[in-house]
């Protein structure tokens, strides 16, 4: 989410360009789903622009934003750390995938049956899709996303996990007052991580084939 429809309009080219750049760089098939994650990320700031300028409700903009955000990311991020990860994170890589399935069949069970809107408030878009049990849908959400990164036994991605949640956390918080949306300034942030966990992987494959 960002602060007004011109902010997620650069913000999301943005972010999809350095998403394209990752992935033109990747060297190990493993590591694409993780590479692209700046392209999805982009591609939801790019659709949140599209819902700004309807003024929010209940149209198809507003369903796209919320299947990215809720069951896809819930299932993507886990997948594409534990496709990148060694070896020997994989075995406790299964308890962040677990929870992003589980979480991911809930939501989209939700979004199958109730209506998702989109509403304008001041430099905010608040979402509403009615949710029971909203804690234990967060936890399991968070374990699945952040908890992915930090189990991930790579120091990059680690990192990654400590500032996606660190400024997750600002972001809700700053979202729940409607001050102003600010995901868009970490999604960015977390994009350019991406790229330079990205450049390093290449870099050692390179070496590696010079060395071979």
């Amino acid at each position: 989410m960002c602060w007004s429809a011109t902010a997620d309009l650069v913000a999301g080219t943005g972010i999809a360009c350095v998403g394209a750049a990752c992935v033109a760089r990747v060297r190990r098939i493993g590591d694409l789903p993780l590479a692209a994650l700046p392209l999805l990320l982009g591609a939801h700031q790019l659709i949140e622009a599209r819902v700004w300028h309807l003024g929010g409700g209940t149209g198809p903009a507003t369903v796209a934003w919320a299947v990215i955000a809720l069951p896809l990311l819930a299932v993507w991020v886990p997948v594409a750390v534990l496709c990148a990860a060694p070896r020997r994170a994989l075995a406790r890589l299964t308890i962040p995938l677990a929870a992003g399935l589980a979480t991911a069949a809930v939501l989209s069970h939700s979004l199958a049956t109730r209506t998702v809107r989109a509403e304008i408030r001041g430099h905010t878009v608040g979402y509403g899709l009615g949710l029971s049990h909203g804690e234990l849908l967060l936890a399991g959400y968070l374990l699945a996303t952040v908890g992915a990164l930090l189990l991930s036994g790579d120091r990059r991605l680690c990192a990654f996990g400590v500032l996606a949640g660190a400024g997750a956390s600002v972001c809700f918080v700053l979202w729940r007052t409607e001050f102003v949306s600010t995901w868009c300034a970490v999604a960015a942030v977390c994009s350019l991580t991406v790229w330079g966990w990205v450049r390093r992987r290449s870099e050692r494959a390179a070496d590696r084939g010079a060395a071979v």
